[in-house]
């Protein structure tokens, strides 16, 4: 059996419907790289904001280490100046140091740092470390040895406490 040729309008029939099958397949492809582009697109905007993100946070962060290594000076400072006052000491060189401790202390809460504030407090080993521990309330910190500092909710440095055991003082 030979095969009928096809007509002009078969013909063109089966051309159409081969050509509506060829552009029904390029739109399915073209919807597909149109998806994928905007999954493209939306994941180079959450990198773009996640690495803006990080600038901030490195930027925030910079001065931490330098203001970590100044804590030593900071203490060292209050140290002396206490032992100053104690004796009585009223001088114009020793005001001068005094501003200059408010000065230093200013420019860590300027970026952010501040005391941690402990005695009376209960213990919390991610603010404190203790050092000993003497009569008083339990688990309660009942002196400072070193301050502790904080910058931006995040501990530089912890306090150094001693902390309460309990007993009462007279039985010590």
């Amino acid at each position: 059996m030979a095969e009928e040729p096809l007509t002009r309008e078969q013909e063109g029939e089966q051309s159409v419907e081969e050509l509506k099958k060829a552009l029904a397949e390029e739109r399915t492809r073209a919807e597909g790289l149109m998806s994928s582009l905007q999954r493209w697109q939306a994941d180079y905007r959450n990198l773009q904001k996640r690495t803006d993100q990080e600038k901030k946070e490195s930027l925030a962060w910079s001065n931490a280490d330098l203001i970590k290594s100044l804590l030593p000076v900071v203490d060292d400072m209050e140290r002396a100046l206490s032992l100053l006052d104690t004796h009585g000491k009223d001088s114009d060189w020793l005001e001068g140091f005094k501003i200059i401790q408010r000065n230093l202390q200013e420019v860590l809460r300027s970026h952010g740092c501040k005391e941690i504030e402990c005695i009376g407090q209960p213990f919390d080993p991610n603010l404190h470390e203790a050092i000993a521990h003497e009569p008083g309330e339990e688990g309660v910190v009942i002196s400072e040895h070193r301050k502790g500092y904080i910058m931006k909710d995040k501990v530089l440095r912890a306090s150094q406490v001693i902390v309460g055991n309990g007993q009462s003082k007279e039985g010590s």
